[in-house]
């Protein structure tokens, strides 16, 4: 059973993960970190970018570094909700069924091209998401802690492809994009390449299962001033009163904020959070959750675009550090 670890574990071990995972994915630590903190807070992570951008590598290179159990799914448009969570088969020598369970019964998920799926069986992912569980023909299975799933989409290719409910996009904590290499980084990728006279790049594992938990445990330890918190609360109705949206974030998005935002003051060494690290969660914490009007698809701008908007508008308070603890008196002259 996995027990909290110290707090300043978390920015050590979080540093040695993100450091391995770079050695298969050059040049981009900022989205690596969002991504390692959409797995330290519990949540999932939806990587949405162009083809060949490093999306299935960096969800596979985070399963070995953490050395959890990952399966990895291809999504498509004959894919069965079956062969996702599994189903009973009649076993004729013991004349009753069998479960076999299926992919998902992992530590790591890799939904790939999630969007390529049709929504009955995307559906297949919500309870297991939500609840970490699975019913199947009213017998209901849990999943092994961690759960999470890393669902990958091409946000340019639309033929053959089911957009993702708006119930399923709320339920992932964060959408992170990686984007492309600057010119140095991607030179990076050819020498590595070439000096390992292979494709495959070995990753060494740094933590494991248990020990994933214990840090995930170990963010509880992380304070939240009430004026931070209710900063976070302001930003999520902010959302639902723009003139820009149609549909704002759900509760969903404050506990978001909440918990990423605790995920990057740990990962700075910090045992409270400040606004600066609610400002940097906020848009991929919450772009994703928002619906726009459709007369703004016109003007091109984007759910991110809004979000930074309102960053703007929205007052920040001061940064508030948690109030220190009084030296407890001792009698003078023993006990």
């Amino acid at each position: 059973m996995a027990i909290p670890v110290p707090l300043s574990q978390v920015q050590e071990s979080s540093a040695r993960i993100l450091d391995e995972v770079e050695r298969a994915v050059i040049g981009k630590r900022d989205a690596l970190e969002l991504v390692l903190m959409g797995l330290l807070a519990d949540g999932h992570v939806l990587l949405e970018d162009y083809p060949g951008l490093a999306k299935t590598l960096a969800a596979r290179s985070f399963a070995q570094v953490t050395s959890i159990g990952f399966s990895r799914i291809q999504f498509t448009p004959d894919l069965m909700p079956a062969d996702v969570t599994g189903s009973s088969i009649w076993n004729q020598r013991d004349g009753d069924f069998d479960f076999r369970p299926g992919p998902i019964f992992t530590n790591l998920l890799l939904a790939d091209e999630i969007n390529r799926a049709p929504p009955k069986t995307q559906a297949a992912l919500l309870e297991s998401m939500q609840e970490r569980q699975v019913t199947i023909e009213g017998t209901t299975h849990p999943l092994a802690r961690p759960f999470l799933v890393l669902a990958t989409q091409n946000p340019i290719e639309y033929e053959g492809t089911y957009p993702l409910p708006e119930a399923q996009l709320d339920r992932f904590l964060l959408r992170v994009g990686f984007g492309y290499p600057d010119a140095d980084s991607e030179w990076e990728v050819l020498e590595r390449r070439l000096e390992r006279g292979e494709d495959e790049v070995d990753l060494r594992p740094v933590i494991d299962g248990p020990q994933l938990v214990g840090l995930q445990l170990a963010l509880e330890q992380v304070h939240v001033g009430a004026s931070v918190g209710r900063y976070m609360i302001e930003l999520v109705a902010a959302t639902r009163a723009s003139g820009s949206t149609a549909v704002g974030a759900s509760p969903r998005g404050s506990l978001a904020l909440l918990k990423l935002s605790r995920c990057r003051a740990a990962l700075r060494g910090r045992d409270f959070v400040t606004p600066d690290d609610v400002k940097a969660v906020a848009v991929p914490a919450l772009a994703h959750r928002l619906m726009l009007k459709p007369e703004l698809w016109v003007q091109r701008l984007s759910a991110d675009d809004v979000v930074r908007d309102l960053l703007e508008s929205v007052p920040t308070p001061a940064a508030e550090e948690p109030a220190e603890e009084p030296a407890t008196e001792r009698p003078v002259g023993g006990e």
